[in-house]
């Protein structure tokens, strides 16, 4: 036998293998069929970690089963590279964003190469490169001449310190992320994007991805948030105010419970409030007060309930001679619905929280089941449940959806309202005041409006001489970059210094790369042929934003005539994280993996630092981050078990789905079996040995047959971890074949198939044996091993056995048997036997393959 099997030598040399033969090239070839599989791309930090290395390993793998099943497979990658950790790395080094991110994408090409994925890195882009992003200008603009992109004045998280708008994840308890101030409501004339206009058809379209996740498909609808309900206008009681001649017009989803409204209350900046406040100081005062802290969903939902009574009354539409006050209160959002409401305390947790505060009237219209409507009160909790409308008139004993039905219809005849559906979608907001992103292509004249840059100055490109030393944009402050001519009149003009969100620069990607050197944005012919993405894999962190705009994008683009697809992911699976046990010092200090040796003594786990031998606390496993220091190098498990081991134990641990926790032992084995295999191959005799007994040879064969059956419905169902164990079974099963019996012929067989079938997991391997083999070429370049459906079958099976519908027992029955032998069998059983003791045999019901029932009487 030759020296171990060495993954520090032979891992090197087959992937220079691959790249000499440019065997992962990718060509448009339309006489073939094509398969798109493509790994959220990543954002280039400088290092990859290993949830980087399952994600990718599960792409890969999917790639090369693909293309060893026949299809023209593309398989490319990219980096997520704008966005604002590159800006504050520029703030903290005093760097240039531009060179720290292709710094980061260099370091990080090199260790995903090295992870041996058949990737066509001719196809490689990053964001930040003006080729990409000045395609993206180009689509840009026709969303703006097709009204799919507008500027509107919005209400905005603004950081003072900063000087920038924060998203709302950035504001963490009412401060900015990064300079820790507290942040304000500042309205500032931004970009959007027309994603409402799509809002039903990304709601409908969520029908037809059948091969999505069912949770991200829920999360998404429930984002989208279609809902029916009621435009109402609520009267004014006294002399309506200047531009409400119709009343005030507030839009709900629960119009059942009118009868149970006790206030009506607008946003901190609905028209009404304003006009309000010019007569009183008291409620300026309040408005500029709720203005600070944030916008989202979280702040309002979590935050104190404020608000201020405006004095101004409203008429109940179904209470004769009853009013209601208009209240100003921070949890009601100008951008959904009207940006009013009425509130119902006894309905609604955020209205009794409100009305408790301000001691306003709660009364209970919606009685739960199986309750006294005269014991019924609600105290710290609104009722929310099932039930039906009580203290509400001609309204009373109905369920409530038929409650609404009759509300709407009510208010619709006294000519107050109409019934309406709404969304929760909001458009996108695009406009970053930052500088590192794509830069809007627009200029500003004072003459002409906004106008777009001409196709031929494209791209605008980002300055490179900027600093970082003073809080806000470098754009706006550029001595010379924003000032230019309008491209209509030749007067002075100012280009637009806002930049649009990265997740506009995820939101196309997978198209360009379907010809990433095209002279437009996307090329038609090759996106025709390769979209949509016949399988995208990502977390599901990226469940709504990234995978909704992307939706948007894809609809918006087909209705420019960039694409036929209006969605852009055929399938779509979100992998589990990576995990590893946490360590913490005397101190509560994080400890490193690296610095632990975790020992058993007496039953126990025991952990002691490795560089001072004090003693460390082992805490719960959680998802690998540098915060809490319980990351793994990918770098050192490579150098020390071999790429191909690593990638072994993350595809095999755990279902693709579910997280993987982390543990050297783990690797250990994948390592161990990544030497097993070797160790067969390197032990295939070069001379002949003859067959001694054909039936041994023959269950080999048979073997390898089932095992190649099994694995490819594993690898085609996304059950790597069940099909690699059929690769560890059958391992142990040529193992254990005695080749004096079998013959090398037999022997060499089983290890061909053995070869193609660990191709797509453990590559480098595969093709070491593949040569050992003594065959020529790569296996990279070679056809799925094929398995004859008859050696593949097993030749018993088990049938269940039940009497009178209940199971009793089961039988092994040899495929092919007839009715009459199953039977026969079953009647022989001691069990069964037993269970039709003293009955009479009526009928008997056998479905192949599937189940056996005496009906007995």
């Amino acid at each position: 036998m030759s020296a171990r099997y060495n993954p520090k030598e032979t891992e090197p040399r087959q992937r220079q293998r691959w790249d000499d033969a440019q065997v992962f090239l990718t060509q448009n070839d339309p006489n073939k069929p094509k398969y798109y599989v493509l790994e959220m791309f990543p954002y280039p930090s400088g290092r990859i970690h290993m949830g980087h290395v399952r994600n990718y390993a599960m792409g890969d793998l999917v790639a090369r089963f693909k293309r060893a099943r026949g299809f023209n497979v593309l398989h490319p990658m990219g980096w997520d590279a704008f966005g604002m950790p590159a800006e504050n790395a520029a703030m903290e080094r005093k760097i240039h964003p531009k060179g720290w991110t292709y710094d980061n994408i260099a370091n990080m090409r090199s260790e995903l190469k090295r992870l041996g994925l058949s990737i066509d890195w001719t196809r490689e882009f990053a964001t930040c490169d003006p080729a990409y992003y000045g395609k993206q200008q180009k689509w840009f603009l026709d969303l703006l001449k097709n009204e799919f992109v507008y500027r509107r004045e919005s209400q905005v998280n603004w950081d003072p310190v900063d000087q920038t708008v924060l998203a709302n994840e950035q504001v963490i308890d009412g401060r900015g992320w990064r300079s820790g101030a507290l942040v304000e409501k500042k309205k500032l004339t931004q970009w959007f994007m027309r994603i409402t206009h799509f809002a039903d058809d990304l709601l409908q379209g969520l029908d037809t991805l059948e091969r999505w996740p069912e949770k991200v498909r829920l999360m998404q609808a429930n984002w989208i948030g279609r809902s029916r309900g009621l435009r109402l206008r609520f009267p004014f009681a006294d002399t309506a105010p200047q531009g409400f001649t119709d009343g005030l017009e507030v839009y709900t989803t629960r119009p059942d419970t009118l009868f149970g409204a006790s206030f009506v209350a607008i946003a901190a900046d609905h028209p009404l409030a304003d006009l309000a406040a010019k007569n009183n100081p008291d409620l300026a005062a309040f408005l500029k007060q709720i203005n600070k802290g944030g916008v989202s969903q979280a702040d309002i939902d979590t935050g104190e309930k404020l608000g201020f009574n405006t004095g101004i009354t409203v008429k109940h539409p179904f209470k004769p001679g009853e009013t209601l006050d208009v209240w100003v209160a921070n949890f009601v959002l100008m951008d959904y619905g009207t940006g009013a409401i009425f509130g119902c305390p006894a309905h609604d947790q955020r209205d009794l929280d409100f009305a408790r505060k301000y001691g306003l009237s709660v009364t209970e219209v919606v009685l739960p089941p199986n309750t006294d409507a005269a014991a019924f009160k609600v105290a710290d909790e609104a009722y929310t449940g099932p039930g039906h409308i009580f203290n509400s008139a001609f309204l009373d004993g109905l369920e409530i959806e038929a409650a609404k039905d009759k509300a709407i219809e009510t208010i619709e005849e006294m000519g107050l309202g109409t019934g309406a559906t709404v969304f929760r979608l909001r458009d996108w907001g695009v406009s970053r005041q930052r500088y590192w992103g794509c830069p809007i292509p627009v200029i500003h004249c004072d003459d002409c409006g906004v106008v777009p840059v001409p196709d031929d100055q494209l791209p605008v490109v980002l300055p490179e001489d900027v600093t970082f030393d003073v809080p806000g944009n470098p754009l706006e402050r550029h001595p010379t970059w924003k000032h230019v001519k309008c491209p209509h009149c030749g007067g002075d003009a100012r280009r637009e210094t806002d930049t649009l969100d990265t997740f506009v620069d995820s939101s196309w990607y997978f198209a360009r790369f379907t010809d990433p050197t095209a002279d437009a944005p996307i090329n038609k012919t090759a996106a025709d042929y390769w979209m949509p993405v016949d399988q995208y894999i990502g977390g599901i962190e990226h469940a709504v934003l990234h995978l909704l705009y992307a939706r948007f994008i894809t609809r918006a683009l087909n209705a420019c005539g960039y694409l036929d697809v209006k969605e852009p992911f055929a399938g779509l699976f979100t992998q589990g994280m990576l995990t590893h046990e946490t360590y913490k010092d005397a101190n509560g200090d994080w400890v490193e993996p690296a610095d632990v040796e975790v020992s058993n003594a007496d039953g126990a786990r025991l952990a002691k630092r490795i560089s001072t031998g004090e003693a460390v606390k082992i805490g719960d496993s959680e998802k690998m981050s540098k915060s809490k220091k319980n990351t793994v190098a990918p770098g050192d498990i490579f150098d020390t078990y071999g790429v191909d081991s690593a990638r072994l134990f993350v595809l095999s641990d755990s279902p693709p789905e579910r997280d993987v926790q982390w543990s050297t032992s783990g690797v250990e084995g994948s390592w161990r079996f990544t030497h097993r295999v070797w160790d067969l191959f390197d032990a295939l005799p070069a001379e002949n040995i003859p067959c001694t007994d054909e039936s041994a040879a023959a269950e080999l064969i048979k073997a390898a047959h089932k095992t190649v059956k099994a694995v490819t419905e594993g690898f085609e169902g996304f059950r790597f971890n069940s099909a690699i164990a059929k690769l560890y079974e059958f391992v142990t099963t040529v193992r254990t074949s005695d080749i004096a019996k079998t013959g090398s012929e037999a022997r060499r067989q089983a290890l061909t198939f053995l070869a193609g079938l660990i191709a797509p997991v453990t590559p480098h391997l595969a093709e070491e044996c593949w040569t050992r083999l003594g065959h020529d070429g790569l296996i990279a370049a070679q056809a799925w091993p094929h398995f004859d459906p008859a050696l593949a079958q097993d030749d018993v099976y088990v049938l269940p056995v039940q009497v009178n519908g209940k199971r009793r027992g089961e039988i092994t029955v040899p495929n092919g048997a007839t009715e009459a032998e199953i039977r026969e069998t079953a009647l022989a059983d001691e069990d069964v036997k037993r269970h039709l003791a003293g009955t009479e045999i009526r009928k008997v019901i056998i479905v192949p393959n599937r189940i056996l029932n005496f009906v007995v009487g």
